[in-house]
């Protein structure tokens, strides 16, 4: 059974991976250099999908910052940090941070579908969450659930009725519950990174949405991670 996983290089994604691997998928991880403001996830994503064994592992660049309109892609904004006005509360999904991305995940499933269409694979795994996130409209069930049926109509194996699935296995997990499903199957998440605006040694701000909700899981989950370990990325 071949499945395309969306590999970010993330804590989510290194446990879709693993979980698309426990579930016997052949895995084919999907890197996209969108024009993020730095590249430590890229390189997190390579050390990921070599630590979990998948069977390929695919980088492709496409130009995001040629919108802008994200702190993610556009030099104007700032990655809003802890303490700032902007900064909205893990969780909350109003407002809409800038950290959010216009077109992102609908960008990313497309070229899954295209290159799951291509290995005729069955599955394209994204690991997208809706519970313990920053409020992304395109980390619903709702923009899961559309994809799907764009997919089921959009391509020659959708109408051949054989289509991928698309398949969202973290959707309803906390984060602390993505952490430990990631841990059982033997994730190490020192190599993992999640921080949105790290110094230029990698090394995570500790400050931002991710890294705090991040933070939060891993003390939950094992207490305060030491240095490198739990909240590194």
């Amino acid at each position: 059974m071949r499945a395309v996983v969306l590999l970010s290089g993330g804590l989510d994604s290194a446990t879709c991976l693993a979980i698309a691997k426990s579930e016997g998928c052949e895995c084919h991880a999907l890197t996209v250099a969108y024009g993020q403001r730095h590249h430590v996830e890229l390189a997190a994503a390579e050390r990921v999908a070599r630590a979990l064994g998948a069977a390929s592992h695919r980088v492709i660049d496409i130009d995001l910052r040629a919108f802008g309109g994200s702190a993610l892609t556009d030099d104007r904004y700032e990655v809003p940090k802890l303490g700032t006005p902007s900064q909205p509360s893990p969780g909350d999904a109003s407002p809409i941070p800038i950290t959010y991305v216009p077109g992102r995940n609908t960008i990313f499933l497309a070229y899954a579908m295209g290159f799951a269409e291509v290995l005729d694979a069955s599955r394209i795994y994204v690991g997208v969450n809706a519970v313990d996130y920053s409020g992304y409209p395109d980390c619903r069930p709702e923009f899961v659930e559309a994809f799907q049926r764009l997919a089921d109509v959009a391509t020659r194996a959708g109408v051949e009725g054989h289509g991928p699935k698309v398949v969202a296995p973290l959707m309803r997990l906390t984060k602390a519950g993505i952490i430990r499903r990631g841990l059982a199957l033997g994730v190490d998440y020192s190599i993992t990174h999640s921080c949105y605006d790290p110094s230029p040694d990698g090394e995570p701000c500790r400050r931002c949405d991710s890294c705090r909700i991040r933070d939060a899981a891993f003390a939950e989950v094992v207490g305060p991670s030491p240095r490198g370990a739990g909240a590194t990325g």
